[in-house]
């Protein structure tokens, strides 16, 4: 990708990787799973061809990004302490950053702004809309409650079992059926059926993604497996216990929130009604703008980047 400059940062004890291109406010983008920083090439020469200086890491257990084998060592507070070592290195002249994030990445980006609103101008948020903490019920129960055990996030909970599925499918084809997943409702892996297609069936790629694309981030999947981005989701119930403090409380900083109308999470139980009436503002006092995007599902950067680089851009000019 031109122009984009690639190092290593050594943050909170461990080595992260970053791509990074042009000069200006920094913006911090933030990837979901399974992805990388490369979900953002197009928005990177975007923004930094618009006066920004836009930084793109692989979180930790991603790409060049140490992983560490402990899988504890994913919480909220692990992810969002790196990323504060990380502007502290990178930026350390801006007191406040912008931040963009997706899947994962979103939810990282609200406790980024519950944790240190201080060190953010704005966000921009994609496909997750922030979930407030229920005090009645851990996470993974509720998740079990609505949709049983084969649902995608019950499914990745036991250490090995979908690591070893993921291998026995490749990783081309595990990104293939994760990046063109088009279904407006939940995603179920049930044990051995894989994504539920015969394992020599062809996947046939949008326009908006290649096969060098899907190579990009096999390789590094190959290599690295998938075990550090699917232990982000082995802490949702740890996440529940570390954030009990928080209960409540709100987000309070500038946001821009958009997804697409077939994204998988907008469809999920209760997931429109709280966007739409009320419930999203509640928590984000500071929503400014809620940008529903027709016939685009969930890897919506990468989907529509001309049009998600214009509403990133359209939203932080005003800051």
């Amino acid at each position: 990708m031109e122009g984009i400059e690639h190092r290593t940062v050594k943050v909170n004890g461990i080595n992260m990787h970053i791509a990074e291109k042009g000069q200006g406010p920094v913006i911090l983008f933030i990837h979901g799973f399974p992805e990388l920083w490369y979900t953002w090439r197009h928005q990177i020469q975007a923004l930094a061809s618009l006066g920004y200086r836009a930084v793109a890491p692989d979180l930790r257990g991603y790409g060049d990004t140490d992983a560490p084998a402990d899988p504890s060592s994913y919480t909220y507070f692990h992810v969002v302490g790196d990323l504060v070592a990380l502007l502290d290195a990178v930026a350390a002249d801006q007191e406040k950053v912008f931040v963009v994030g997706h899947d994962w990445g979103a939810l990282i980006a609200w406790y980024f702004c519950l944790l240190r609103p201080d060190r953010v101008k704005a966000l921009v948020n994609m496909s997750v809309a922030f979930t407030p903490r229920n005090p009645q019920r851990k996470t993974l129960e509720t998740l079990r409650a609505v949709y049983g055990d084969d649902y995608y996030m019950c499914r990745l909970q036991e250490p090995g079992e979908i690591e070893a599925e993921f291998a026995q499918i490749g990783a081309a084809r595990v990104m293939k059926e994760f990046l063109t997943f088009r279904h407006p409702g939940p995603l179920f892996l049930p044990k051995g059926k894989g994504f539920g297609h015969p394992p020599d069936a062809p996947i046939p790629l949008p326009s908006w993604l290649s096969e060098d694309d899907v190579n990009y981030y096999a390789n590094f999947f190959e290599k690295k497996g998938f075990t550090g981005g699917i232990n982000y989701y082995r802490n949702l119930d740890r996440n529940w216990e570390l954030t009990a403090p928080w209960t409540g409380a709100q987000i309070k900083v500038p946001v821009k929130f958009i997804v697409g109308d077939q994204d998988l999470v907008y469809n999920s139980v209760g997931g429109k009604d709280f966007i739409h009436k009320g419930g999203l503002k509640k928590f984000v006092p500071f929503l400014e703008e809620v940008v529903v995007m027709e016939g685009v599902a969930h890897f919506i950067n990468e989907e529509r980047p001309t049009e998600i680089s214009e509403h990133i851009h359209d939203f932080i000019k005003k800051f």
